[in-house]
């Protein structure tokens, strides 16, 4: 059995070999390009650019064509019935009149007069009955409606619209930018949160080897006072008490593997690997926490900040709020044209053929009055400006707050890290010092398993203070809107 467990072991540790060893950066890559929430934000910041793209063809022409076909049951006719129109002459000012010969006239006293038609001599022109008309028939002013084809095509082309094509155009731009920010903030959001799920796992890893040393070193321990019990120099009390921290440490042990290995199912959650995938990571904190962020200007460096930016869009999109609300008072110039095709022939008496003509033109429109609607909107537009001001102003004091409490406590950090650094020093002096008096029997095995506690508590205070300064430090980044999101194919898998 014992053979068939250690060859079981040699094979972990061979697949163990085998494992990938990962960087932060590969691990920030791959839960970006996994995160859903970020693949969304990308979508909405393409949703936004199309948008944008819109809002811009509203500056050109728009062109439009329409078809009409209409059954008419029946024709249309000009006339009511046929019609007989009097003959006349024109004067020389184009207006009609009658003479005598175009109308029936009779000889009295020497002359020759009108006559109505009861023959009796008369001098009011609706009276005069004319010698000749023209004949309308109905049937011939009857045109074939039955069947009617219309056809246009035709185009809009903004002259003037008060400013607000531009507003509307500046309104999608800056909803563009806030879509980006958004999406770059949420990026920032699982670079942290993969930061510290990277983090946990390097601490575990660490404190995993400290325990194996740790159990080695109480295990070498075990082994001396056997012996110096065997040969009747130590008691069995002392025997006890080093097998109840050798159990101790096994069970410590087996605590950080487990926890190393929940940590790990985490981080391949969040990078989008399998739970069961094994890895190694670069855990080489010491150069991480000595390359600390240097600060030059909070209040400056905080305006670089995803939410800054954003909250700076969001006064932009209330100020062109108030440009659209203006517009409103202002006219609107558009030029039309338009083609316009038919069946009949509107323009050759109604035969059965296409004919057609352009139209050019020019509209305007000018607001007068309309109960104060327009200047009641532009004052609240202006209050909304207020607001967005005043809610930027006021988020950026707090941002500067945040980032002067991220400062501190990474300040605390360093601090403690410099006085872990110093305990463990004098630790390891001590576990020396008490190595030796043990060795040398001036030293009892309840102080050299004290030495060995201490030295154990100081180096895992060590690695705590090392991975929480790395993280302050990335806190105190991220405050600072200094945490960059790499370029990457979010395709990619």
């Amino acid at each position: 059995m014992i053979k068939l467990l250690a060859i079981g072991l040699v094979g972990c540790c061979i697949i163990k070999a085998d494992c990938q060893n990962l960087t932060l950066d590969s691990c920030r890559n791959m839960a970006l390009r996994h995160n859903k929430g970020a693949r969304i934000s990308q979508e909405s910041l393409l949703a936004a650019q199309e948008m944008r793209k819109a809002a811009f063809t509203q500056f050109l022409p728009s062109f439009n064509a329409a078809g009409t076909y209409l059954y008419n049951s029946k024709n249309l006719s000009v006339l009511g019935e046929d019609k007989v129109l009097p003959v006349g002459s024109l004067t020389q000012d184009g207006k009609f009149t009658y003479t005598l010969d175009d109308i029936v006239t009779i000889d009295y006293m020497g002359q020759k007069v009108p006559v109505n038609s009861q023959g009796m001599p008369t001098t009011d022109p609706k009276e005069f009955i004319p010698k000749h008309v023209a004949y309308l028939p109905k049937d011939e002013l009857t045109f074939d409606m039955q069947n009617v084809f219309v056809a246009g095509i035709g185009f809009t082309q903004p002259i003037f619209m008060g400013g607000k094509i531009l507003a509307l155009y500046k309104l999608a731009k800056a909803t563009e930018d806030i879509a980006a920010l958004t999406a770059t903030n949420g990026d920032i959001g699982v670079m942290i949160e993969v930061d510290e799920a990277y983090w946990r796992v390097v601490s575990l890893q660490k404190k995993v080897e400290l325990a194996k040393e740790y159990n080695e070193l109480l295990k070498t321990t075990y082994s001396n006072v056997k012996a110096m019990f065997d040969e009747g120099v130590a008691t069995n009390s002392d025997l006890l008490k080093v097998q109840v921290k050798l159990n101790e440490s096994e069970m410590s042990l087996t605590k950080a593997e487990n926890g190393l290995s929940l940590s790990k199912m985490l981080l391949n959650q969040i990078c989008g690997m399998s739970s069961n995938e094994d890895y190694t990571l670069d855990d080489a904190i010491d150069d991480r926490s000595n390359n600390l962020v240097k600060i030059d200007n909070i209040k400056q460096e905080i305006n670089n900040r995803p939410e800054a930016l954003m909250l700076e869009q969001s006064v932009n999109i209330a100020r062109t709020q108030v440009d659209i609300a203006r517009s409103r008072f202002l006219p609107n110039i558009v030029a039309n044209g338009s083609y316009v095709l038919s069946n009949p022939n509107l323009f050759n008496g109604f035969d059965k053929s296409f004919n057609g003509m352009f139209t050019v033109g020019i509209g305007v429109t000018v607001p007068i009055f309309h109960f104060g609607d327009r200047i009641h909107t532009f004052r609240a537009a202006k209050h909304q400006l207020q607001i967005a001001e005043l809610t930027r102003d006021e988020a950026l004091e707090k941002l500067e707050l945040q980032a002067n409490m991220k400062q501190n406590s990474r300040n605390e950090a360093v601090k403690q890290s410099t006085m872990a650094n110093n305990n463990m020093l004098h630790a390891e002096e001590n576990l020396r010092t008490a190595q030796l008096g043990f060795d040398e029997g001036v030293i009892s095995t309840s102080d050299l398993m004290q030495a060995q506690t201490a030295w154990v508590s100081a180096k895992s205070e060590v690695i705590d203070a090392k991975i929480n300064l790395i993280l302050t430090d990335l806190y105190l980044n991220q405050s600072l809107g200094r945490v960059q999101v790499p370029q990457i194919d979010r395709e990619e898998k």
